[in-house]
Parts: structure tokens; C-alpha cells; sequence
């Protein structure tokens, strides 16, 4: 018998073995309600707003399928693809799969209570914890990266802990297909792999780094995101470029370290470090816990990490599913001398959040929502200074509008004669409003959009000269500039959205084409 072999033998007498097939079979069945009661209330308010800017944008994406793009590596808009072929284009049919995703985050976090060695009621505290996440519930509400981020983190986080219980280093190279397709999903998967690299150079698991499965399954996840990694090469980057760009244009709202701090505790619900950091404090002094403490220390990593780099505060959120299980563990471990703990930590957190349900489920209408933040004295979390026009959370805000800008615009350009029609752009000036020209335009019979931002810079001005143009938003001084003719033919924008402004129709450009002056309006901010 090999050595990890009779590790694991061991392991199944000692602690009865929490991995394998049947794991999710053992799991309690309020964690399962609680994943079922989430899943519901996503998909019941699936409808409320629109679609979300992002959203437009991916479904844009999606039909232009390559192996990178601007902003994002490829698979979300592979999956938007297989969505669509599938499903449909519906919001329903959009966000089944973000709602059934943060189910599988519920799941997945009474799995790793347990695999910590956590009965009945710290798998259910896990599971509650996540499910009253402020983050988690706002992100399930959208068809993006984000969403299904945490799902590749904890799948890797899950997998350190099968390995320090069985010892089987072989489970690095599933380590090395989830890292892999993580970074496929989202680049920010290299910092919880640089996070993990750090916490085994700082616990007694730096041993692991003498074998060769970890650097196995570094190939493998090379290999995953190298079609990627070519397209960014052939490139130059436009991610590094981007993100030059956005902290040199001051875009983001800058936060110190205490900022940032609170920025975490508001945005996973602030009565959920009752569990976070117990588990934090758990993994890094609990006899027990310390078996574990390599999750402390990615944990950590994590934060010094985007705290450094400015990030915004949602770029953590992945890594908190460890503390939560962790958590769990500690809150039970330590009811056995305190029976009233464990009530009071599930009353606490339940009645602690409640208030802020309007917040992370789109469950009033927008005028109810205004209501209720007026009357809780709540000002929206803003993380770009944009953010900061509307009174609405942007989550909420960047779902409003889109469907009207595009009437507006079928508006001029159904207006002009069919030969001049023929000849003319419509330009936007960002991503969001050419997702939705592209998504909802054409049952009035527009053309997809251009624009220079992020990847539809990439997609060219197509056959168009700039002879004849729709513009969205800008300034007249500007743009008489570029035009001889510039006319205000109408605006764009309704209550509460972000994109507003508006709509000018200008021909004539003064000694240019779209083709020659392209390269110098690319936009990736």
C-alpha cells in the first residue's frame, strides 16, 4: 500500500472519511433548503429591472467568440453562447445560470464545513452565511465573471483540504484544471494562486513544493489558459493596458486600509463577521484549526494583495467561503460549552440582516427602493466615481434604460431617408450602450453599433466611412470639431439610469474617415 494510500486508510478510521462520492448525500437537508430558498428568490426576481449593463455586453461578445477580449478572458462568453443556443435570450433564461451557481456556493460551503470537520450545525451556519451574503446575493442577480468566480476559488480551497486530510498529492492536478479554467474565467484566479503559493511558503505544507504534482498541475492550468495567453501576447496585453489606464484616470474611489477593512464587512453583511472571523481566528490559534491554517494565510494574502493594488472591494469576495466554513467549525466547537451560542449566532445574523434584503434582492420597485433607503438613511456603495449620479445602488441603476435608448435612437435613425440610413453609424461611447443598440436594436431595425471602448474597439468601424453618424452622448464643442454638420436630434436616458445624454446626428466630417482616425480614439478605461 502506498503512502498516501494508508494516509488515507487512516484518515477513513480516524475521522470518518467526509470526502468522496457520498459527501453531498451527507450534507443536512436545511443546507439544501437554504441552497432551493435562494435559487427560488433569484429566479422570482429575475425580472425586476432589466438586463444588466454587463450582461449586453457579453451577449455582444458572445457573438463574436474568440480566445481573449479587452477586459475579459474567454469563457464567459463561450458560456453567454451556450446560453442563448440553449436557453434563450431571456433574463430568465440569463440568470438561471448565475442563481443556480450561488446555490452551488451554498452547497459547496456545508461540503468544506464538514471536510473541516464540522457536524450538522456548522455546515448549516456555513450555508446561512453565504446565502445572507450582501456580495453573493447582489452578484447572483447577473450574468457575469463574478458569479461563478467563487465557485473555481472554493472548488481549489476544497481541494488544499482533501489533500492536508488524505495526503493524496495527486489532487494537484485537479488544483491545476480548476486554477486553469478559473483563469479562463477571470485573470484575478492568479491571485489566489499566488495567495496559495504564499501560505505554503509560510506553514509546514511548503514541503508539497519538493513533489512533483503541484508543478504538474501548474502545467496543466498553463495549458488550460494558454490560447488565452497567445491572444494576449499577439495583443500586446490589453488588460495590463486597461488597467494602466483606469488607475491613471483616477476613475475608481480610492479607500485607505480602514476603508477598505470596513468596505469587506458591509459588503459580505455585517453581522456575518459573527462567523468570517471566528473562522479566521480558528484556522490561525484553534488546536483543530491549525491543521488547516494554509486557508488562513491564502486568506490573508489575498486581501494584502488587492489591498496593495487599490482593488475594489468585491475582488475579494471569493476567498471569504473559507472563513465561513471555518467559521462554522469554531461557532460549534465552542456552543459545546455554551448552548445558547448557537441561537444567538443564527438570530443575529438572520434579524441583523433582514434590513438590508432590499439591497441584495431586487424585490421593491425602484420608487419602494428609494423609500426604503431614504428611510434607513443608507447611501449607495459606489466604487467608480460615475456611480456616484444616481441615487441607486449602480448594480441596480446600470439595469435601467437600455431598452428606451435604443427606441430613442430607432427614433433619428428611422427618421432619415433610406439612402443616408444606409451610410450611417451609430456610434457610443461605451460598451453598455452598444450592447444594448446591438441587443435590442434590431426589432427596430438598426445596425450594430460601434464604438471604441474595451472590445468593440477591437471589432473595427466595419464598413462605415463616418460620412453619416449617430452619436450617443458627447459634447457639441467636440464634435464640431470632427463635423461640419452637428444637430441635436433628440436624447436618450430615463430616471435613475446612468447613461443619459444626448443624441446628436452629424455628417460631414472635416478631412477624415472612421477607418484613418480609429486607432486614435481607442477607449479601454
Amino acid at each position: 500500500m502506498s503512502e498516501s494510500a494508508s494516509v488515507t486508510s487512516e484518515m477513513t478510521r480516524s475521522e470518518g472519511a467526509p470526502g468522496g462520492p457520498g459527501a453531498l448525500a451527507r450534507i443536512p437537508w436545511p443546507v439544501w433548503a437554504i441552497a432551493g430558498a435562494s435559487f427560488l428568490i433569484h429566479m422570482m426576481t429575475a425580472t425586476r429591472y432589466g438586463y444588466f449593463r454587463d450582461e449586453l455586453y457579453y451577449l455582444a461578445c458572445s457573438r463574436h467568440l474568440a480566445f481573449g477580449y479587452v477586459d475579459q478572458p474567454p469563457l464567459i462568453a463561450l458560456v453567454v453562447w451556450l446560453v442563448t443556443h440553449t436557453l434563450g435570450t431571456s433574463l430568465y433564461a440569463l440568470h438561471f445560470l448565475p442563481a443556480l451557481a450561488n446555490a452551488g456556493m451554498i452547497v459547496l460551503a456545508g461540503v468544506m464545513a464538514r471536510e473541516l470537520g464540522g457536524g450538522k450545525f456548522a455546515q448549516e451556519l456555513a450555508a446561512l452565511s453565504i446565502a445572507v451574503a450582501a456580495v453573493y446575493a447582489v452578484i447572483a442577480h447577473q450574468f457575469a465573471m463574478n458569479v461563478f468566480e467563487p465557485l473555481f476559488w472554493m472548488g481549489c480551497a476544497y481541494l488544499l483540504i482533501r489533500m492536508i486530510r488524505s495526503g493524496n498529492q495527486r489532487l494537484w492536478l485537479w488544483f491545476g484544471v480548476l486554477s486553469g479554467f478559473g483563469l479562463e474565467n477571470k485573470y484575478s484566479m492568479g491571485v489566489f494562486g499566488f495567495a496559495v503559493v504564499v501560505a505554503l511558503l509560510l506553514t509546514e505544507h511548503r514541503r508539497v513544493l519538493k513533489e512533483r504534482w503541484i508543478y504538474l498541475g501548474g502545467l496543466i492550468a498553463l495549458a488550460i489558459f494558454l490560447p488565452n495567453l497567445i491572444w494576449n501576447v499577439q495583443y500586446h496585453f490589453p488588460f495590463i493596458q486597461l488597467m494602466r489606464n483606469i488607475r491613471a484616470s483616477g476613475r475608481n474611489i480610492a479607500v485607505g486600509p480602514l476603508g477598505y477593512i470596513a468596505q469587506q464587512i458591509f459588503m459580505m453583511s455585517p453581522m456575518n463577521i459573527l462567523v468570517w472571523l471566528p473562522g479566521l481566528l480558528y484556522l490561525f490559534c484553534s488546536r483543530e484549526g491549525k491543521r488547516f491554517r494554509i486557508l488562513g494565510w491564502t486568506f490573508l494574502a489575498v486581501i494584502a494583495t488587492f489591498m496593495i493594488l487599490a482593488g475594489k472591494d468585491y475582488y475579494s469576495a471569493p476567498a471569504y467561503p473559507m472563513l465561513l466554513a471555518a467559521g462554522g467549525v469554531a461557532i460549534e466547537r465552542a456552543a459545546r460549552q455554551r448552548a445558547w451560542l448557537k441561537p444567538s449566532v443564527v438570530l443575529a445574523i438572520v434579524l441583523g440582516t433582514a434590513p438590508l434584503a432590499p439591497m441584495m434582492f431586487p424585490i421593491l420597485s425602484v420608487a419602494g427602493y428609494l423609500r426604503y433607503q431614504r428611510a434607513l438613511h443608507i447611501v449607495p456603495p459606489a466604487t467608480e466615481k460615475s456611480h456616484l449620479a444616481s441615487p441607486l445602488p449602480q448594480y441596480y441603476s446600470d439595469e435601467l434604460g437600455w431598452p428606451e435608448m435604443a427606441a430613442d435612437v430607432a427614433k433619428v435613425y428611422n427618421g432619415l431617408p433610406p439612402a443616408v440610413r444606409a451610410e450611417t453609424a451609430i456610434f457610443c461611447q461605451n460598451y453598455g450602450e452598444a450592447g444594448a443598440i446591438d441587443f435590442f436594436g434590431p426589432k427596430y431595425g438598426l445596425p450594430p453599433a460601434i464604438s471604441a471602448h474595451q472590445t468593440y474597439y477591437l471589432w473595427g468601424p466595419r464598413q462605415y466611412t463616418g460620412e453619416s453618424m449617430i452619436v450617443l452622448g458627447g459634447h457639441r464643442a467636440q464634435l464640431d470639431k470632427l463635423f461640419k454638420h452637428v444637430e441635436r436630434a433628440g436624447k436618450f436616458g430615463v430616471p435613475y439610469a446612468l447613461e443619459q445624454g444626448p443624441i446628436w446626428l452629424c455628417t460631414g466630417p472635416r478631412g477624415w474617415t472612421l477607418r484613418e482616425v480609429w486607432p486614435k480614439i481607442k477607449k479601454w478605461d
